[in-house]
């Protein structure tokens, strides 16, 4: 099973990129791709770099997957970037990992305008330094309009607090006595979510080898596809992004229906 969800670096086919997507986009396209960024630690070591460098060119692939998902056609990427968990890390590595949202965004932001890129962000705001804070509320405010693909950014992001949050709300109207105990369902749940106003993600892509979720939209993944690819974050590209594109469309999607009754 484990073989069969694990990706490696595809083959170079020859056949132009334009053609690529074109073929792709003759089938079903994902509506929503999560992805969880991993592997620019590693990609530094192996070069010898300090961690740091990893992460700035981790961004550069930021950069390439969001132009292709946007040529394909993706609704939604949203992108792991900073979880909950990840301020246990030297000073000096989150320091520079929240930094690099400003540096992203002041280079690239005129790029994703004129790709009608909408910038998102779920996860607690509040604690952001506020430089990083300024950052993506610019490229919020200034991609409010578009009405392409939406970038989303996961920062500061763990699904237990946002679950945990959830839960607060719903039992708060209970308490003021706006809705009754046997009105909670999924949609309740669904409706006080970070992502209550975006679609559930059709597939998520982990990169670096690594095979576990760590605490990355637990509920809304519940039905996505998921491929991994022991390819890391920097050395992920267009063709990579293809492949698992590929994958995804060769599945058949059944929400627990029997095989051939529901596909999506």
């Amino acid at each position: 099973m484990l073989g069969k969800l694990m990706r490696k670096k595809p083959i170079v086919p020859d056949i132009k990129m334009s053609d690529q997507i074109a073929l792709l986009k003759s089938r079903k396209i994902p509506a929503h791709v999560a992805i969880i960024m991993d592997g620019n630690g590693r990609w530094a070591k192996q070069r010898n770099l300090p961690r740091v460098a990893g992460h700035h060119e981790g961004m550069k692939t930021v950069r390439r997957i969001t132009r292709v998902a946007s040529d394909l056609g993706i609704k939604v990427l949203t992108l792991y970037a900073f979880s909950t968990e990840n301020w246990k890390r030297p000073k000096v590595e989150i320091d520079f990992l929240m930094k690099l949202p400003g540096e992203f965004l002041s280079t690239y932001l005129p790029e994703l305008i004129e790709q009608n890129v909408k910038v998102e962000m779920i996860g607690n705001f509040s604690m952001l330094p506020d430089h990083t804070k300024d950052a993506i509320r610019r490229a919020m405010e200034e991609t409010a309009s578009n009405d392409g693909m939406t970038l989303n950014f996961a920062m500061n992001y763990g699904s237990r607090l946002e679950l945990v949050e959830s839960v607060k709300k719903i039992a708060n109207l209970v308490a003021e006595g706006k809705l009754a105990i046997e009105d909670i369902d999924e949609t309740q749940i669904e409706s006080h979510l970070m992502t209550a106003h975006l679609p559930e993600p059709d597939l998520l892509i982990r990169t670096s080898g690594e095979v576990r979720l760590s605490n990355f939209m637990l509920w809304q993944l519940a039905y996505a596809e998921f491929t991994f690819t022991d390819v890391l974050w920097p050395d992920f590209d267009e063709l990579c992004m293809f492949d698992a594109i590929k994958d995804f469309q060769s599945r058949s999607r059944r929400f627990g229906s029997v095989e051939g009754e529901k596909e999506a």
